[in-house]
């Protein structure tokens, strides 16, 4: 789903984040599902209001061909979308860390890939030129050891 329609997806976080400015810290869409972690502006926690503008946005940009339920037909809502989330306040630097591994780290807990620099759609690539990862993070999981390269 969301792999397939990347520029749509990319699209609608540029419209929302003109609007609602957030940092986007890091990110990675899988086929199915994507995992963000985000920093608002002081005195601003209104996650919400942001993913039903990236959500609306994106649904807009694609056709109307996938197959919905009767109750969410009823509701007018896409089967795009999962209705509910999961969201986290960060603690420290410490967690913040772990976050932003358990993103990267996705692509190779799903098995799309051996190395988390092999997933194109992730921000794994700009930490890297930042400094704050190494390209070979996490290794090759081809082996399987079930590490995933997180921080302990």
């Amino acid at each position: 789903m969301s792999t397939d329609h990347i520029e749509v997806l990319r699209g609608a976080f540029r419209e929302t984040r003109q609007r609602h400015p957030f940092t986007i810290d890091a990110i990675v869409v899988l086929p199915d599902h994507l995992h963000t972690v985000w920093t608002l502006p002081d005195g601003d926690s209104d996650f919400v209001m942001r993913w039903q503008l990236i959500k609306s946005n994106f649904s807009r940009g694609l056709p109307r061909n996938e197959r919905i339920s009767q109750s969410r037909s009823a509701r007018g809502e896409r089967g795009i979308w999962q209705r509910r989330y999961w969201e986290h306040t960060i603690r420290d630097e410490v967690d913040f860390a772990r976050h932003v591994d358990y993103v990267h780290i996705n692509p190779v807990k799903h098995g799309l890939v051996n190395r988390v620099r092999d997933w194109a759609p992730s921000s794994f690539h700009r930490h890297v030129k930042l400094g704050n990862y190494p390209d070979d993070w996490a290794g090759d999981q081809s082996d399987d050891g079930r590490d995933y390269g997180e921080r302990g």
